[in-house]
């Protein structure tokens, strides 16, 4: 559990050093990556399926940051 945690901390730490552009590239690689995943684990059981959770959680971090800066910006 401790690993997880700390994983999860390292990203949101990660996520608000990225730039603007850097965001929103990683916002569609990690999209892309989850709808993958997510037809790929409905035609034939994914290994790891706690591996959807985890890939949702980090495309809300990214739109969560995103939606921040938008608000400071206006």
């Amino acid at each position: 559990v401790i690993t997880t945690l700390n994983i999860i901390s390292n990203e949101a730490e990660e996520v608000s050093t990225l730039s603007l552009d850097e965001l929103q590239d990683k916002l569609a690689q990690m999209q892309k990556s989850y709808k993958e995943a997510k037809f790929t684990h409905a035609l034939s059981n994914l290994e790891n399926p706690l591996q959807l959770r985890s890939q949702r959680r980090i495309i809300a971090r990214l739109q969560t940051e995103l939606n921040l800066r938008k608000t400071q910006e206006a």
